[in-house]
């Protein structure tokens, strides 16, 4: 009996064939669902597969529990707030993700957003698209401070790129105590609220889990500098988005960018979608050529590997 893999990755192998030879080539019947992935049919078709190739979506406990030939779950991408970490080490199932890979291309995007939210750039283009021309006044980011939330490989490479800005930056993780060198002439370490305070843009990049959910509420939002602005390119929840609305429509927060929110697809009566000064993008982080096919790759490679019980990389179960 032929091995079995099911991707529910939209994007899995849309580069190239090669993350896709090398799941046939080690013997696996290939199944995808990404474009036209159902929750139900997920739960009802995974028990019966040796391997699982999983997007941003659900993969409940109980479901988990259903799963005895279940050999391996590979996150497409880096987060694994979506899987039961405690449950699969239980039940002996390896679960991998492929942190690091996306991060020049999730670094490029916060800071597309930065610009773009400041100077006006999505509501300007679409009033021409609709026969406007008018003009909309915004903020520099040159020379600005750059508050980040977590210092792991995307903000790191946002902090150079700011640097390029000519920015100040802050950066607040519990997790690191020291500074690699070649930050310490313009990335100071600080705490939570020193980093939220102090900043004129703030950059989240943190996991969601139970600390991190909603960090950014009404109370961090008062704290920030009037007309500062909010981008999160991490995960949808770790910020409030009710008291962000709030704060927007106050006109203490000047404006917002978000690749995540905390329901996705967004809720077509979700008020954010109201306001013109925040922009909104449908978690394409690391939704570049070079990422995604690099990510795909090592997905491919851990499942072929799995099956042959060859030692897998970024093994985290």
């Amino acid at each position: 009996m032929s091995k079995k893999v099911l991707i529910t990755s939209r994007s899995f192998g849309k580069i190239s064939n090669e993350p896709l030879d090398i799941l046939t080539g080690a013997g696996f019947e290939v199944t995808m669902k990404g474009k036209d992935f159902d929750q139900a049919e997920f739960e009802a078709m995974i028990p019966d597969y040796d391997a699982l190739i999983i997007g941003a979506h659900e993969f409940p406990e109980a479901v988990m529990e259903r799963c005895p030939k279940l050999k391996i779950i590979c996150k497409h991408g880096a987060g694994l707030d979506n899987i039961h970490l405690e449950k699969a080490k239980e039940l002996g199932i390896a679960v991998c993700n492929v942190p690091g890979t996306n991060s020049n291309a999730v670094a490029d995007l916060t800071f597309g957003l930065m610009l773009a939210v400041a100077r006006n750039i999505v509501s300007t283009n679409r009033w021409v698209h609709e026969g406007r021309w008018q003009a909309a006044i915004g903020v520099d980011v040159c020379g600005k401070t750059l508050g980040l939330m977590g210092f792991g490989a995307i903000a790191k490479n946002v902090a150079r790129r700011a640097s390029g800005f000519g920015m100040k930056v802050l950066a607040y993780d519990p997790y690191v105590k020291e500074l690699p060198e070649e930050f310490q002439s313009y990335v100071t370490l600080c705490g939570e609220n020193e980093v939220i305070s102090g900043c004129d843009f703030l950059s989240l990049h943190l996991p969601l889990n139970d600390e991190t959910r909603n960090m950014i509420s009404a109370p961090q939002l008062a704290s920030m500098k009037a007309g500062a602005y909010v981008i999160n390119a991490a995960r949808g929840g770790i910020v409030n988005e009710k008291d962000l609305y709030e704060a927007l429509v106050s006109g203490h927060i000047a404006g917002a960018a978000m690749d995540v929110s905390e329901v996705e697809p967004m809720a077509e009566e979700n008020p954010l979608r109201t306001l013109d000064n925040v922009i909104i993008t449908p978690h394409i982080g690391m939704y570049s050529k070079e990422a995604i096919g690099a990510v795909s790759l090592i997905c491919a490679q851990n499942v072929a590997a799995c099956a042959a019980g060859a030692e897998l990389k970024f093994q985290v179960v």
